[in-house]
């Protein structure tokens, strides 16, 4: 599958800021020490539906994540999966009345469109579900073999993953038993699956039922569960042990927790990834921004109303990537008013030096991404360039640049 374009990322003089970010796992904000590559994999979409704020808020803390690593000199690995056969996808085939792989393609194609407009950098692996069944099929094979995973008995023997194999199931989201039990439920589990041997077993492979789609393989035609996708997806290209796991909050349970686990059953081995990072929710007017309250703010709606994609940017990024926020007209107000101010100072022949900023820059994304604060900063170096204050004529171009590659604004 492919992504979508890229674009230059400017280099800034100066000296970069190494990267410290929230562990989930750990409950603290700790340093991410990359390799010369550093290895991120952040969960994509399920596409049955256009591309959501909270879909673009994740992707766009990420895209930070990517930006830092590049001011600091290193490769960037990248990988992120599309979940292109799930439920909620055939679900709302079958709603509309429409091929569930022509619902995908177009969703998924509309996906990248949006990311491309945002400016998000895409990643160098884009691996569809679908295309990745033949490794899923071998990972399933050898968690049945090592005793991970296990077939229900019954008409349909579907292959469930034992929760427990790895004796540490749990860790990474923190969670109590009630809790994973309560989400498992709410989240695309089936706790109360007959046959299983106990609530919390993921499934791995489902054996086909009339009117699904199925992949005949040696574990019998079916197709697969969510979670693996991702531990295979990431596994097969980045190894265990990468750098960052990222996603929104939602899916720190099941999903994450399921998906370490997989990956560490198969590779025998631990941590599946050294950070663990998730991103708030977004809201909208104050209540949940969700499919089933209708109330979702799609990127591609508001593109189609010739909103500045900079200014979706600017106004997403005025938040802290962890923090649950809402989005309201005001918010897309300030986001299109400052990205105008922005301009209008980076347009000027000359404003005060550049260095200041620069580096407050670094410290304030590089300390977990604390956009607040550095949207703050060129807020200061913009008021004052306005006013007239300052001679460096090459500072305009400085700031620019630094907003570019930085935050991802294109002025």
């Amino acid at each position: 599958m492919q992504p979508w374009s890229s674009v230059p990322v400017p280099k800034v003089p100066g000296t970069a800021r190494p990267l410290r970010l929230y562990d989930t796992a750990t409950g603290e904000v700790r340093p991410v020490a990359a390799g010369p590559t550093a290895r991120m994999y952040v969960c994509g979409i399920t596409p049955y539906d256009a591309t959501h704020l909270g879909h673009a808020a994740t992707y766009l803390a990420f895209d930070l994540v990517h930006r830092i690593w590049l001011d600091n000199g290193h490769e960037v690995h990248y990988v992120q999966n599309v979940t292109d056969v799930d439920d909620p996808l055939l679900e709302r085939a079958e709603r509309d009345n429409e091929d569930w792989v022509v619902l995908a393609m177009r969703e998924t194609a509309l996906f990248r469109e949006d990311m491309e407009a945002l400016r998000v950098l895409p990643p160098r692996d884009y691996i569809g579900a679908v295309e990745a069944i033949p490794e899923i099929v071998e990972a399933i094979g050898k968690l049945l073999a090592s005793g991970a995973a296990y077939r229900v008995d019954g008409e349909y023997p579907d292959v469930y993953f034992r929760h427990a194999a790895t004796g540490r199931f749990g860790y990474e989201s923190n969670y109590d038993d009630a809790t994973m039990r309560e989400l498992f439920a709410e989240r695309g589990g089936d706790p109360e699956r007959e046959g299983k041997e106990h609530p919390l077993d993921a499934l791995l492979w489902r054996m086909a039922r009339p009117g699904e789609p199925s992949w005949e393989s040696e574990l019998g035609a079916g197709r697969p569960g969510w979670h693996l996708e991702c531990s295979v997806i990431a596994l097969n290209r980045l190894g265990m042990g990468f750098d960052v796991q990222g996603g929104g909050s939602d899916l720190a349970f099941p999903h994450h927790e399921y998906s370490a686990a997989h990956a560490e059953a198969l590779a025998a081995d631990f941590p599946f990834a050294r950070h663990y990072c998730h991103a708030g929710m977004i809201g909208l007017d104050g209540a949940k921004m969700s499919k089933s309250k209708g109330n979702l703010v799609f990127v591609s709606r508001l593109r189609g109303d010739r909103v500045d994609p900079m200014a979706i940017r600017l106004a997403l990024l005025d938040g802290h990537y962890r923090t649950d926020r809402s989005w309201t007209a005001d918010a897309l107000t300030g986001g299109a008013a400052r990205l105008a101010r922005w301009r209008e100072a980076v347009a000027l022949d000359a404003g005060p030096a550049a260095e200041p900023v620069i580096d407050r820059l670094r410290d304030r994304l590089s300390d977990d991404l604390d956009t607040e604060r550095a949207l703050k900063a060129v807020d200061a170096w913009v008021d004052e360039a306005l006013c007239r204050r300052g001679e460096d004529r090459g500072a305009p171009a400085s700031i620019r640049n630094v907003v570019d590659a930085l935050l991802g604004v294109q002025l």
